[in-house]
C-alpha cells in the first residue's frame, strides 16, 4: 500500500515538474540579458555601439502619459480609498472605463458586470484562460502569436490546436487559415487564444477576417479571447475592426487591452478584460484568489487613459511610423531576410536566411558582439527557428544604428 502512495506522489511530482519546465523563461522577452554566452563560437570583433534592447519598448524614448505620475500620486493620497478598491476595479474608473471603451469599441459595456481591471493584461490573458480551459480542453491558438498563449494552455492543462497564419504571403490580409481554423472547431476547439494586432508581426485582421472569425465561433459554440493591445497604434490610415463590434459573435467573448504598450505605463500593471457577463464573472473571483485587485493607486492613472493631450497619440504613432519605414528599409535590402513591413503596434518579425549557428546562438552572439537585444522566434511557435523579435518603440537613431549591426552579425554569420 505505501509503495503505491509513494508512487503516486513520483507520478504527481513528475507531472509538476513537467508543468513548470514548460513555463521557461529563459528565452522570454525582457529574459535575454539573463543568458550566459558559455559555449558560443564568436567570429571578429564586437562591434561598437549604444546598447539596445529590442525585447521590449524604451519608456525613455517614448515617456508615459504626461501627468500618469500626478495621478498615481493622487491615488496615494486617495489612501484607503483607492488602495482598497473591489477586486474588479474601483467603481468610478471602472465607470469611466466603460464609456471611453465602449466608444472606442463600438460597443455597450456594462461597468458593474461586465468589465474587470486587472494587474496588466497578462494579469487578464491569465484569469481568461483559467476561467474558460479545463484538463483535456482542446484550445486553438495562432502560430505565430504571443509567447503566453501556448503556456497558458499548458499550464492548464488543455491541448493546443495550432492554426497557422501565413503573415508573409497575406495579400493585403492578415494570412489566417480560416479553413484549418474551422476544422479544428469542428475537431472539439472549446477556446480559441488570438491577438489583433498579432504580436509578434503585426500584422491586424481585416474585417472580413474578423466576421468569420467570429461567425465561424458562434456557428460551433467555441469561447474566445482576443488580445487587443496595439489595437490604438494603428498605421498606414488601415481600418481595424473589433471582434466584439460584430453583430454574430461567440456567447463567451473576452477583450483584452491595456495602456502598457502604446501609452508607456507598463511600469503601473494595468490591464482590461471586457466581455461576457458570466467569464467576467470568474475572472474576478480567481482574481480574489490570485492578486485581491490591480494595484489600487495604479488604477488612478488609468483616468489618463483615452484622455491624452490633443495631439499626442498621433505624434507618437506618427514616430513609430517613421521608426518602422527606416528599419523595414535596412532589413529588406538583405538578400534572404524577410519582414513583413507591421501595420499596427511596435513589432517587427525577422526571419534571416541560413546562418552557420542557431538562432538562439544567434540572439546570444548578438547581445554578446553588438550590444543588441532581440527575442527568438521559437517563443512564438516552435517551427520559428530562423527569426526574431524585435520591439522598434526605441530612441529613432540608435534603433538604426543597432539594426545596423544586427545586419553586419547577419552577414558574419551567413552560411556560404
Amino acid at each position: 500500500m505505501w509503495s503505491d502512495i509513494l508512487w503516486k506522489d513520483d507520478v504527481i511530482m513528475d507531472q509538476l515538474i513537467d508543468k513548470f519546465s514548460k513555463l521557461g523563461v529563459d528565452n522570454a522577452p525582457g529574459q535575454e540579458s539573463l543568458q550566459d554566452g558559455e559555449g558560443l563560437q564568436l567570429i571578429g570583433e564586437k562591434i561598437p555601439g549604444r546598447p539596445v534592447d529590442f525585447s521590449h519598448g524604451d519608456v525613455n524614448a517614448f515617456e508615459p502619459i504626461p501627468g500618469s505620475l500626478d495621478a498615481f500620486v493622487e491615488g496615494v493620497r486617495l489612501g484607503g480609498e483607492q488602495a482598497y478598491t473591489e477586486y474588479k476595479g474601483r467603481g468610478k474608473i471602472r465607470e469611466s472605463l466603460s464609456e471611453k471603451l465602449s466608444t472606442f469599441t463600438n460597443t455597450p459595456i456594462s461597468p458593474d458586470t461586465q468589465l474587470i481591471i486587472t494587474p496588466g493584461t497578462q494579469g487578464a490573458l491569465f484569469l481568461a484562460a483559467g476561467s474558460l480551459i479545463g484538463r483535456g480542453d482542446k484550445v486553438a491558438i495562432v502560430e505565430p502569436d504571443y509567447f503566453a498563449n501556448r503556456k497558458l494552455v499548458q499550464f492548464f492543462d488543455g491541448e493546443i490546436v495550432p492554426v497557422a497564419l501565413d503573415f508573409l504571403e497575406s495579400n493585403g490580409l492578415a494570412g489566417l487559415n480560416l479553413a484549418e481554423l474551422e476544422e479544428s472547431f469542428k475537431a472539439g476547439v472549446k477556446v480559441f487564444l488570438f491577438s489583433n494586432p498579432n504580436n509578434p508581426t503585426g500584422a491586424i485582421y481585416t474585417a472580413d477576417e474578423i466576421r468569420s472569425i467570429a461567425y465561424l465561433a458562434k456557428k460551433y459554440d467555441v469561447s474566445v479571447v482576443v488580445d487587443e493591445l496595439y489595437a490604438r497604434q494603428i498605421f498606414d490610415g488601415r481600418v481595424y475592426t473589433h471582434l466584439c463590434a460584430q453583430d454574430t459573435k461567440p456567447v463567451n467573448l473576452i477583450t483584452i487591452i491595456g495602456p502598457s504598450k502604446t501609452e508607456s505605463l507598463s511600469g503601473y500593471r494595468l490591464g482590461v478584460a471586457f466581455g461576457s457577463e458570466n467569464i467576467i464573472a470568474r475572472m474576478e473571483r480567481l482574481q480574489a484568489i490570485v492578486s485581491l485587485r490591480a494595484g489600487g493607486y495604479s488604477q488612478a492613472v488609468l483616468t489618463l487613459w483615452f484622455n491624452e493631450p490633443e495631439g499626442w497619440m498621433e505624434d507618437r504613432i506618427n514616430a513609430h511610423q517613421r521608426i518602422r519605414d527606416d528599419l523595414v528599409a535596412l532589413l529588406h535590402v538583405v538578400e534572404g531576410v524577410k519582414v513583413r513591413k507591421t501595420e499596427a503596434g511596435s513589432y517587427l518579425f525577422v526571419t534571416v536566411p541560413e546562418l552557420t549557428v542557431t538562432m538562439r546562438e544567434f540572439v546570444k552572439i548578438l547581445r554578446f558582439q553588438a550590444d543588441v537585444t532581440v527575442t527568438v522566434g521559437t517563443e512564438f511557435g516552435p517551427q520559428f527557428i530562423n527569426s526574431f523579435r524585435i520591439n522598434f518603440s526605441q530612441d529613432h537613431h540608435f534603433a538604426v544604428e543597432a539594426i545596423n549591426r544586427t545586419v553586419q552579425l547577419i552577414e558574419r554569420y551567413r552560411r556560404k
